[in-house]
């Protein structure tokens, strides 16, 4: 498996994945949005001869702590016929790795407790921040010590308010 930044070429495939993995569009159209408004800050393809996963981050803006760089991982998604492969997990680890080596100070997602916590994201941590998502689905991750010290409300990137 290979894992690389997405490239113009590659956005078909990963349309294609985003409908399969979740039945609709919407995921799609938001990394597409994210891409078009240029909020998409990480955009990373997961190849197994043909086009396996995709994971997507933007830009994260912390009011009251505006001196720590934070990001949002949304969507993640792996073409049927690849999951429980590992593949997610090999996509999320690449990337926080290529993010830590970037200077981001926190990851948010929304997403499964189990399945973000195999890789540090923490419930509790989240409960600091005021976002429209809040609740026990809420996770956080410090790639820093900084990014303990996140709190106060944020702003997602203008994708999120349009979906559906």
């Amino acid at each position: 498996m290979t894992i690389r930044l997405e490239e113009s070429t590659d956005w078909q495939a990963i349309y294609t994945i985003y409908v399969a993995a979740f039945g609709q569009s919407a995921e799609a159209d938001l990394v597409r949005n994210m891409h078009n408004d240029g909020d998409l800050l990480l955009s990373l393809t997961a190849y197994n001869d043909d086009p396996a996963g995709h994971i997507a981050y933007s830009h994260l803006v912390l009011h009251q702590t505006p001196g720590i760089r934070a990001c949002v991982l949304a969507p993640l998604a792996i073409a049927p016929a690849f999951q429980k492969q590992g593949i997610g997990a090999a996509l999320v680890r690449h990337s926080l790795k290529r993010l830590t080596e970037s200077g981001y100070d926190l990851v948010v997602v929304l997403g499964e407790p189990h399945y973000y916590g195999r890789f540090g994201f923490d419930p509790k941590l989240a409960e600091k921040l005021k976002t429209p998502y809040d609740g026990p689905y809420l996770q956080a991750l410090a790639l820093s010590d900084r990014g303990k010290g996140a709190n106060g409300p944020v702003s997602y990137a203008r994708a999120f308010a349009e979906l559906n």
